[in-house]
């Protein structure tokens, strides 16, 4: 066994949010199925309880008799003692409760802005950030203090400020935001080739892909198959779904889950701009003009869904009940692949194989037309202990505004959130594409009302 195999075999790995009901059972799974990965993993959580529940979830999940590899979970009281020593560090937060989401979502709702998930950009996504980012600069200063040389995984949203703030706090961490929503599409071309080429089994895998923009408002710019060029066929293809939307069958449809969607917003994007969005509908269609959001007749006409807060607080009961069942043993624990790539990145960065992937990194110039220092996403190649992203190209001209405003008031985001400036903090607000209709008193207004709702989480500065 040679250094690098030594090394993977006694990880030390930190998870920030290590009370996740969800997501964290996928990692656990998936770290149980891969051979070549054992080591410990430390659950920090400000829930305490529920990283003591998930600590026993993932000891049952590495005991499973199919699990091939072996991982010792354990709660960590402080992120002193999470990250001291740790080789990587995962980030999956909520930033606040389902309180605070609720006013971020539905409030906006008396002016008129209608939004799907309201958690990265506009009224939401601006108020989303004003109380992660302070979360980020501590757990950024934790892991400068005691884990300088770890590897940082984030999946917390708003993807690009939460990786961008780590940046602000300590230039030399090693961090990358993950995001499948760019899977997502890669998979809808799979469909598209087996429907047009008659070709089954096809693997997103097997595409190769051009990934330019920012988190949630990602594009393919260039796309083939085994030499084959699919940006003729996705055009045939977005002309015949246009107005019908497509899925593949009943569990598809967008009517079944407040996650799916008919594509039509990307198939619109690609007839207006001539290059593949690359997310879920919900997501990509906060990014623009209120076309696809104008009210809830409208969304529902483009075939996707406003999730509401209401079905988040449902679906927590849910988890929660499952993580019952799954301590108890209710529910028997089954091991499959959760089709994310946390584990298989972590494989590449110890050097156990090189791995392209989508990646949101600061940007050093792989698209030349966008700020230096923010953070784009686009693919990039993990190997051994480096990411080196591959260059996108420059974002193409027509599409370049619509990506540029937001990183622009990314960037006003941030340092609104540093420094508490209200006034900063407004314009920056106010000058999202889905405030573009609302009065500026009752902009101001909903600023206000909104900022009051998560005094508890926001510094006393902002208030001053």
């Amino acid at each position: 066994m040679n250094d690098t195999q030594k090394r993977a075999q006694n990880l030390k790995v930190a998870y920030v949010g290590g009370g996740s009901r969800g997501w964290a059972w996928g990692f656990m799974t998936d770290l149980a199925m891969d051979p070549d990965l054992c080591g410990t993993v430390r659950l920090y959580d400000i829930d305490r309880s529920a990283a003591e529940r998930n600590e026993i979830i993932g000891n049952k999940i590495s005991a499973h008799q199919d699990a091939v590899s072996r991982w010792r979970y354990e709660v960590s009281s402080s992120l002193k003692e999470a990250l001291t020593g740790a080789d990587f560090v995962v980030i999956s937060i909520l930033p606040a409760t389902f309180e605070e989401m609720r006013s971020d979502v539905h409030l906006p709702e008396r002016v008129g802005v209608y939004q799907p998930v309201g958690d990265t950009v506009g009224a939401g996504g601006f108020m989303r950030a004003m109380r992660t980012i302070p979360m980020f600069v501590e757990i950024g200063e934790a892991i400068r203090d005691f884990a300088p040389d770890a590897w940082v995984i984030n999946y917390t949203n708003p993807m690009s400020l939460c990786v961008r703030t780590l940046y602000h706090v300590f230039p030399g961490i090693k961090a990358f935001g993950c995001c499948h929503e760019v899977f997502g599409t890669q998979k809808l071309l799979c469909a598209m080739i087996r429907e047009t080429l008659g070709v089954p089994d096809v693997k997103r895998q097997e595409l190769y892909t051009t990934v330019t923009g920012i988190n949630h408002f990602t594009w393919l710019t260039s796309a083939s198959w085994k030499g084959v060029d699919l940006m003729p066929l996705y055009a045939d293809f977005a002309r015949k779904y246009a107005e019908t939307g497509f899925s593949e069958g009943p569990d598809d449809n967008w009517m079944n889950s407040f996650f799916n969607c008919a594509h039509r917003v990307k198939f619109d994007l690609f007839l207006r701009y001539g290059a593949i969005a690359a997310a879920g509908d919900r997501h990509l269609a906060e990014f623009t003009a209120p076309w696809y959001t104008r009210n809830p007749e409208t969304v529902a006409s483009w075939k996707f869904g406003l999730t509401p807060v209401s079905w988040r607080i449902e679906d927590l009961g849910r988890r929660l009940r499952r993580s019952d069942d799954l301590i108890s043993g209710k529910e028997e624990i089954k091991l499959k692949p959760s089709g994310e790539e946390g584990h298989l990145l972590l494989k590449a960065l110890l050097g156990l194989g090189d791995l392209v992937s989508n990646v949101n990194v600061p940007n050093r110039g792989q698209i030349p037309n966008l700020p230096l220092g923010s953070v784009v996403e686009t693919n990039a190649l993990f190997g051994l202990n480096r990411i080196e992203p591959l260059y996108a190209g420059p974002m193409p001209q027509n599409i370049l505004p619509l990506v540029a405003r937001h990183v622009y008031n990314q960037e006003n985001t941030l340092t609104a959130a540093l420094t508490c400036d209200r006034k900063l903090g407004f314009t920056t607000f106010l000058n999202d594409p889905q405030m573009a209709s609302v009065p500026v008193a009752d902009a101001q207004k909903l600023f206000d009302d909104m900022l009051e709702n998560q005094r508890k989480w926001l510094p006393v500065e902002w208030f001053a």
